[in-house]
């Protein structure tokens, strides 16, 4: 059977998914993004990462005003990732298919709204 084209473009999206509250992080992603900025793993467990349960480590956020608050990795200026090829497994995958929900309801709003840059708020 072919694989299905992908139907969505992260580059016209504003980040919803850097906004998600939980974006876990494993050690293999804790090894990538220390390696991606030189510093051990020590240094980035404490400077880019929090526990949000025993078992679950998390990305920390900032203050964003589109979305209240969204991964520190995130450039809310440009809306992109600044660690694109360092990013966790949980990011890449996303969003395990080749649709997009919040894509497609942001295509939809723009389309109604008549503006290409319209983004829904909250």
């Amino acid at each position: 059977m072919a694989k299905s084209s992908i139907r969505y473009d992260c580059s016209k999206c504003p980040g919803y998914c850097c906004s998600y509250d939980r974006i876990e992080v494993k050690d293999s992603d804790v090894k990538r993004i220390a390696k991606h900025f030189g510093v051990t793993v020590e240094e980035a467990e404490r400077k880019y990462f929090r526990w949000y349960t025993p078992d679950e480590r998390i990305l920390k956020h900032r203050k964003d005003e589109i979305y209240g608050s969204i991964c520190r990795f995130f450039d809310r200026d440009e809306r992109h990732c600044t660690i694109y090829k360092a990013r966790p497994a949980v990011c890449r995958s996303y969003p395990n298919g080749n649709k997009c929900g919040y894509y497609d309801f942001l295509v939809f709003e723009r389309k109604h709204q008549d503006d290409d840059e319209f983004i829904p708020s909250a």
